[in-house]
């Protein structure tokens, strides 16, 4: 059975006319609403052999149909158009994500807010990866007696502090030359570099201040490398799901949420999905919790390089010309902001 034109024009209405009401969709509905130009029979015809090629379900508690997943893979590969935004729209998400951002972290985390606002789904952000991200230079800020704020500064601006307790006093002057010997050793050094390299020989000529760099200093500095190296992901919307048909079900929305709390799992999967605009569709995420979402992500770049995510998971019913496009408007501008700023 081949899939003629008119089919194509009756699926796309289901599918807009489902999208818009997560009502099944009747063959009255669809000569109704749009103009087919053929007679409810015959849309009716035309929709038994849709559901026969699999493009369609029937629910069993209504004479109407619902689109596939195959039917909205079909729709986003061949039929979906490019949804431009308006100028007013573009105007707004920008205000929106740049509105009191001082940092990019910051602003990463905003635009995941911005889109969940934008498209009432759950939406996602990854932080770039920063392991060639390099240091700029390192402070030791006593506090007290046996209190230092080890404070670390990135080239692109990150600064990332933890509190460290020492085992004896120290002097203002004994941290002053830790942290100069530190930033004269590890500034220019990559992130990944400096947790490689050999911390503890390059202190070994002052005794007296290798112990409590050794027992306290050292430690601190490892935990805030490895805290800045780590890949946060933020995510934004988790109460929108309240509002969507397909979670009225309890059950449903605790098996979303059940999904939405593993976050390090969530993260992986993330990280390992391909560059540029990519949408999955129930099955397609080869995950079973995840078999009744989509879930569509964009990368946004620096110098051409891969450096986060940015995105939204959601029911299979959504508006994925709408969401392509705020994602791909967000994403252009978290790269434009990263070139601005310099960041890596």
């Amino acid at each position: 059975m081949d899939m003629t034109e008119r089919k194509l024009k009756i699926l796309q209405a289901i599918i807009s006319d489902f999208v818009r009401t997560a009502e099944p969709v009747g063959s009255r509905t669809i000569s109704r609403n749009y103009e087919l130009g053929i007679s409810p029979a015959t849309i009716r015809n035309e929709m038994s052999d849709l559901e026969e090629m699999g493009y369609l379900t029937h629910p069993h508690t209504s004479s109407g149909r619902v689109p596939s997943e195959k039917a909205y893979r079909l729709y986003v590969n061949e039929m979906m158009g490019r949804k431009e935004l308006s100028a007013d729209q573009k105007e707004e998400i920008a205000r929106r994500l740049y509105d009191n951002v001082t940092e990019l972290d910051n602003l990463i985390e905003r635009a995941a807010h911005v889109l969940s606002e934008i498209t009432s789904l759950t939406a996602f952000a990854l932080s770039p990866a920063k392991e060639m991200e390099k240091l700029r230079y390192i402070d030791l800020i006593p506090v007290d007696e046996r209190t230092v704020v080890l404070m670390i500064v990135s080239e692109s601006g990150k600064v990332s502090n933890t509190a460290v307790q020492l085992d004896r006093p120290a002097s203002e002057e004994t941290l002053r030359i830790l942290a100069k010997n530190m930033t004269y050793n590890y500034s220019g050094k990559t992130l990944s570099e400096a947790l490689r390299s050999d911390i503890i020989r390059n202190f070994r000529e002052d005794a007296e201040a290798m112990a409590m760099f050794e027992n306290n200093i050292v430690p601190g500095f490892l935990r805030t490398l490895e805290n800045m190296l780590n890949v946060n992901l933020y995510m934004d919307g988790l109460s929108n799901i309240f509002s969507i048909p397909e979670y009225s079900d309890i059950e449903k929305a605790k098996g979303f949420f059940d999904i939405i709390n593993r976050k390090e799992e969530i993260r992986k999967k993330l990280i390992e999905r391909d560059d540029g605009i990519i949408i999955t569709i129930g099955g397609e995420n080869q995950d079973a919790d995840l078999a009744e979402c989509s879930v569509v992500t964009a990368t946004y770049h620096v110098d051409g390089k891969l450096v986060g995510k940015l995105g939204v998971i959601g029911p299979t019913r959504m508006k994925y010309d709408e969401v392509t496009s705020v994602v791909e408007y967000l994403t252009d501008n978290i790269s434009k902001a990263f070139m601005i700023t310099g960041g890596d």
